[in-house]
């Protein structure tokens, strides 16, 4: 299993619950902020975006990368979001 990080600009509220709600369905997931969230799956990059795009409108953007060796942080949502980045990433 790999950790990806999934960073989204959607054009309304709408379209932003909708692909929270796919991006939940990886069941191990982690919100960063507000437009940014990690994902643990087998998928690759590519899979999850195909699997993402149904939620999203034609001119929204997304940009998906496999978690690399290093990473830095300062006020994630949570001291739990934190200990799962440190675990995951």
């Amino acid at each position: 299993m790999t950790c990806y990080i999934v960073a989204f600009e959607v054009s309304s509220q709408t379209t932003r619950l909708k692909l929270v709600e796919k991006l939940k369905d990886y069941k191990t997931y982690c919100p960063i902020n507000t437009n940014c969230w990690a994902i643990v799956t087998d998928q690759k990059a590519t899979q999850i975006r195909d699997n993402l795009t149904p939620a999203l409108e034609a001119n929204d953007k997304i940009f998906v990368i496999k978690s690399g060796v290093e990473a830095a942080w300062r006020n994630v949502y949570s001291t739990k979001n934190s200990e799962w980045l440190k675990e995951k990433l």
